[in-house]
């Protein structure tokens, strides 16, 4: 299989979250989760200062752009540059440009590889997220996303929960 990259997608401005959400969709629709791992609008925290208040605001990094961690071929240009919303991706022409390691470490995005000393059927404790101190039987695992998929019981029946290989350890 091909390594994936991040690449860069130009969308309508104020169309990053629906892109985003169209984008997941679409992967779970057309079952393309092992090519396309990810899609993000990075954010940052930044401090607002109106009539003389200080705010603590989340706001978007990059109006107008969305991040996808893909491994590209025709069919995951396809479906991404067909989303709504999408105006194409960044690169010369119609030629898209994966994002190089010094362009993401900006970015907070995590590259190195997690090795797990665990396995589906293990049981893990969650030690760091919304999940914390939870405990659970791993049902799958996704390498390439560094996740795990355990079921918890909400609302007295069981929900699987995707969480990060770096908030698990096992028991």
């Amino acid at each position: 299989m091909a390594e994936a990259n991040w690449y860069v997608v130009h969308t309508y401005s104020g169309y990053e979250n629906k892109v985003k959400a169209n984008i997941e969709k679409t992967i779970e629709n057309r079952h393309l989760e092992e090519e396309i791992l990810e899609v993000r609008v990075p954010m940052e925290d930044v401090i607002e200062v109106k009539n003389g208040s200080r705010k603590n605001v989340t706001r978007k990094m990059f109006p107008g752009y969305v991040l996808v961690n893909m491994v590209m071929n025709d069919e995951t240009w396809y479906v991404v540059r067909n989303t709504r919303g999408v105006t194409g991706f960044v690169g010369p022409g119609s030629k898209p440009v994966p994002l190089s390691e010094a362009e993401m470490r900006p970015l907070g995005i995590r590259q190195e590889q997690i090795v797990v000393n665990f396995g589906v059927g293990d049981t893990i404790s969650v030690i760091s997220g919304a999940w914390m101190d939870t405990v659970g039987v791993i049902q799958s695992m996704n390498e390439a996303k560094q996740t795990v998929t355990i079921n918890v019981e909400m609302f007295g029946r069981e929900t699987p929960v995707e969480i990060d290989f770096q908030d698990i350890m096992k028991v």
